[in-house]
């Protein structure tokens, strides 16, 4: 006999996928209802689907009058993780989409790619990029405008020539592509005229992304991008604090569009983010930031590096690393018996057994998404990097590590792309770079971090990485494969390598790190790409 009767299970399926399964989806359209409900649910033996026509139907507000009293009354944060948004953010700079990134947990994010897009459009006559607030109410206002169209005018005029001087240094000759019947062809062995059309999108497409990615260096950090961000109400409420105690105007004004578009969906969760519990975050977070710039000014001495580095600059002893992580996988599947017992046991097994227990592991990998078991977390590593700020980007849409990092300056040099020299544009580059450091310069004296806005792609910026053997498994296989854009590509190839060398036994389960170097990087996968498109 069912649990409801006709007429509720008419009432049920408005919000419920289904009235008689042990599994079903929510689909009440009131994101705030769903978390209530969830919440509720831990808190009495009532099916959800009773609790709804119990509390929830006879009363549209129960939702948001549940977490009012959760949330305000209480304090529990864990609940606002139970409801959750999605919002496009359009036209913000590449330093708040930087801002918005930072947070590692409960968001997820898909950003415009400088690859894919290029940056040569203007609307209403105007390039894309921000006209911040403070700089433009300032004497700074018609040189950062000058610096920064200086950059898009060289930026633009260059596409075409870039993309000639890629295709006449590497022509579409030199590549294979499928025939129509799955045979590797060169191009001018291609008969039919759909497989040299797939063959010329292929290669367009492949050309397209280098020629963008040698030029995106010229771009000033103020260029205008697009993200899509989701996630749960907890996270974005986090967000949406930090941003509102930003000392920049953009992204204080991004938090107020931000929480009057997310107040559509989910207000319940986000009401904290200004009120007074909100500026009590934001108060302890400044507060943070100032007692670190003032032992900053204290204990920071040393010289200001040129150039760019890799260092591998904290790590464990490889043997220890080993004892630790060969506990690990051995722990969940022993007959209760504690993880001190189980390393004194492993610290006795010959060095030559471990190795091979650590090979097996390896092996057992058959390609790179196979992601080691969590045993290998138990290896650490800190990185010290100094590379440009574009390559920078990539490495930051990592979010299972800690990665600290500094306001973005000129005072570190900059990056020169080989397509730049060998395109003979070298003059202009170099006239970009000291008019955006001059620029720069002279905005620090008054306004350190509005300064940031103008600096280009190109300029070397310093951070630190600290990540699990696991995570840089991870993400070193990941930034190295073919298509990589080639700057981190070579820093992550330095990583492993300096992994390899203090832990040559542990980095044999980075097994896909690809150290070879490639011409034309998309072109593998605009194929793969061109062969999905064929099968739909």
């Amino acid at each position: 006999m069912s649990e409801f009767t006709d007429f509720e299970k008419k009432k049920l399926l408005k919000h419920f996928s289904n009235t008689d399964k042990s599994v079903f989806a929510i689909i009440t359209p009131q994101q705030v209802d769903r978390g209530a409900l969830m919440s509720r649910y831990s808190r009495t033996d009532k099916s959800m689907r009773k609790i709804f026509l119990d509390e929830f139907l006879k009363n549209k507000n129960r939702g948001e009058e549940f977490y009012t009293r959760v949330l305000l009354e209480y304090g529990d944060d864990s609940v606002a993780e139970l409801g959750g948004g999605q919002i496009a953010i359009e036209g913000l700079s590449n330093i708040a989409v930087k801002k918005i990134e930072d947070r590692r947990i409960g968001l997820s994010y898909l950003e415009k790619s400088s690859r894919y897009v290029s940056w040569d459009k203007k609307v209403n006559g105007k390039y894309k990029f921000h006209h911040e607030t403070d700089i433009m109410k300032s004497r700074y206002a018609d040189d950062y405008l000058d610096a920064c169209n200086l950059d898009f005018d060289v930026y633009t005029k260059n596409i075409q020539p870039m993309l000639k001087l890629i295709r006449e240094n590497d022509s579409i000759g030199n590549y294979k592509f499928k025939d129509q019947n799955g045979k590797e062809k060169k191009f001018d062995q291609l008969t039919d005229g759909n497989n040299i059309k797939s063959a010329q999108r292929i290669y367009n497409a492949a050309t397209k992304a280098k020629a963008l990615d040698a030029l995106r260096s010229l771009l000033p950090a103020s260029t205008l991008t697009n993200v899509g961000v989701t996630g749960n109400g907890r996270a974005f409420e986090y967000l949406l604090s930090i941003m509102f105690g930003s000392d920049l105007s953009e992204e204080k004004k991004l938090a107020l569009q931000i929480k009057n578009e997310l107040d559509t969906t989910i207000k319940s969760f986000v009401r904290r983010s200004n009120d007074k519990y909100g500026k009590m975050l934001q108060k302890y977070l400044n507060a943070i930031k100032k007692n670190s710039a003032k032992i900053s000014k204290l204990y920071a001495t040393g010289n200001t590096n040129k150039g760019s580095f890799v260092k591998l600059v904290s790590y464990e002893k490889e043997s220890n690393a080993i004892n630790n992580i060969i506990t690990a996988l051995i722990y969940e599947q022993s007959p209760s018996i504690e993880f001190a017992q189980i390393r004194n046991s492993v610290k006795k097994i010959p060095r030559a057994q471990k190795i091979k227990i650590i090979n097996d592991f390896s092996n057992i990998r058959k390609n790179r998404r196979h992601r080691p078991p969590r045993a290998f977390e138990l290896a650490d590593y800190t990185f010290d990097l100094l590379t440009n700020y574009g390559m920078f980007r990539d490495f930051h849409r990592h979010r299972a590590l800690t990665l600290e990092r500094q306001l973005l300056t000129t005072d570190h040099g900059y990056h020169i792309p080989n397509e730049i020299t060998q395109l003979g544009i070298q003059k202009e580059f170099f006239e970009c770079m000291e008019n955006t450091k001059g620029v720069f310069q002279n905005i620090r004296k008054k306004l350190p971090e509005q300064a940031q806005y103008v600096v280009n792609f190109a300029y070397n910026y310093p951070y630190f990485m600290k990540l699990n053997l696991r995570e840089a498994t991870h993400l070193l296989e990941l930034r190295t494969i073919p298509q990589g854009h080639i700057d981190y590509r070579k820093i992550a190839q330095k990583m492993y390598k300096l992994i390899e060398q203090k832990h040559p036994v542990l980095s044999k389960i980075l097994k896909y790190v690809d150290m070879n170097q490639y011409e034309l990087e998309r072109f593998e996968s605009e194929k793969r790409t061109e062969e999905k498109r064929e099968k739909v």
